[in-house]
């Protein structure tokens, strides 16, 4: 795909459009020459520099890439019209559009209904289904997992509701004896079953805790916002497929929330939460005098906390699924490609005799360590981060890691031979979201052997 070629298009198309509406004269207040841009955009492709290669396979820490080209091209094309989806009249095109999108996630979630609508993030449609709990179950509180993402702790907080951390087992995935011994007491309203966690990439099992709740009258939130997408996964006959139980039950679940700006190759900001039952939409029930005026039908202000929205976000999505639909045969390929890379990846440490393997992945996030001497967390830690800063800043061979950092009690849990002499340690943490890691894993494993061994 020619990208050049198609951002020309894109505005020779806005302008013969604006054309059709009659000569006009541009203000003379916004009027910058060549020259003045030279100087100004000189500076800033400079300064631009120095953001790490999130594009290169080399670049393998955190969850970061950039969006499509079809993306690309159809957010720079919409913004110079710049719409708003707050109101069907600031986005009458795009408007449509985000309905049309939100619709194909419900689809590949298989919910049977739904009302949703993007987001700017995951934090803001995570803080939507919370909100939207809260007013279902007032005076009842939130339970999460300790590796849910901490964004439920915070919006429990803005929302005044008490949030409660459950255990998690030696995977990271939350614990079920511990989850329905805490919705006996009568105190929880929702539980929030997190399918994809940020740290280790753990799946909750969600159609068992959907049980465990449903037992209790707890409603089941998901959040889904980095791993939704791997539902298209489920099932599927490839080493890359994923047990289809937990993806299925979601289904049957109250709410989930999807960010298309990590696997649906989109820009940021793009999120997604989706309700299962539409007449949740009486809780954003408002009037907006100078708004809701031009269209009978639902505007998307009125069932969004948020007011003003891209419009640019929906018409970016929109176009890429044209191109690369939420379907294993689309976008699922795009995740297979990451999700074989990280199994090759586990396989070669685990092989290794100067790398430890965390925990097997359960998506494309892995997390291990240096095998030091004598295998102490501060050894480990003091090794990780040796290994983090070697990496970025060898100039011949960079190589782009994160860490993590793991307590004490969750290592021994995984690893008892570790030495327990601090209260926990930094691991490496690597993401290999992009396609492109699939063919690049030997190398990136070559680099990561120099590495640890100084």
């Amino acid at each position: 795909m020619d990208l050049r070629r198609w951002l020309t298009s894109g505005v020779d198309a806005v302008e013969d459009w604006q054309a059709g509406f009659g000569p006009y004269q541009p203000d003379a207040s916004l009027w910058v020459s060549d020259e003045q841009f030279a100087a100004a955009f000189g500076e800033f492709t400079e300064r631009m520099r120095g953001n790490y290669p999130f594009f290169h396979p080399a670049y393998a820490g955190q969850m970061l890439k950039p969006p499509h080209p079809a993306a690309v091209a159809g957010y720079l094309t919409t913004m110079l019209i710049n719409p708003n989806n707050h109101a069907l009249d600031g986005g009458p095109v795009t408007g449509q559009m985000e309905k049309e999108v939100v619709a194909q996630l419900a689809g590949m979630f298989g919910l049977a209904t739904h009302l949703g609508h993007l987001t700017s993030s995951g934090t803001i449609a995570n803080l939507e289904a919370l909100f939207v709990a809260r007013e279902l179950h007032p005076g009842r509180g939130v339970a999460y997992s300790t590796e849910a993402h901490y964004t439920h702790s915070r919006m429990c907080g803005v929302l005044g509701v008490e949030g409660t951390a459950v255990p998690t087992d030696r995977a990271g995935r939350m614990d079920l004896a511990e989850l329905d011994e805490l919705l006996a007491r009568g105190r929880i309203g929702t539980v929030v079953a997190t399918a994809g966690t940020t740290g280790v990439g753990a799946i909750d099992p969600v159609h068992e805790v959907l049980a465990v709740a449903r037992r209790h009258g707890v409603r089941v939130h998901v959040d889904a916002a980095y791993g939704g997408f791997f539902t298209l996964l489920a099932g599927l006959q490839d080493r890359a497929g994923l047990d289809e139980a937990p993806w299925r039950a979601i289904a049957e679940c109250d709410s989930v929330v999807v960010d298309p700006h990590k696997h649906g190759l989109q820009p940021y900001g793009c999120g997604a939460v989706l309700f299962r039952d539409p007449d949740v939409g009486r809780f954003y029930l408002h009037d907006s005098p100078y708004t809701y005026f031009t269209s009978g039908d639902l505007h998307l202000g009125e069932i969004s906390l948020e007011c003003s929205r891209a419009g640019a976000a929906a018409a970016a999505l929109w176009l890429t699924f044209r191109l690369l639909p939420p379907e294993p045969d689309g976008l699922g390929r795009v995740l297979a490609a990451g999700r074989r890379a990280t199994l090759d990846l586990a396989k070669l440490i685990s092989d290794s005799d100067r790398l430890v393997l965390y925990q097997p992945p359960g998506l494309d996030i892995i997390c291990y360590y240096p095998a030091v001497r004598p295998l102490s967390l501060s050894a480990i830690d003091r090794a990780s981060a040796r290994m983090l800063a070697d990496g970025m800043a060898d100039q011949d061979r960079p190589v782009y890691l994160s860490t993590l950092r793991v307590a004490a009690a969750e290592f021994d849990r995984r690893h008892p031979s570790v030495v327990l002499d601090g209260d926990g340690a930094r691991i490496l943490r690597s993401v290999l979201m992009k396609p492109e890691a699939e063919g690049y894993v030997g190398e990136l494993h070559s680099r990561l052997e120099r590495l640890a061994g100084g």
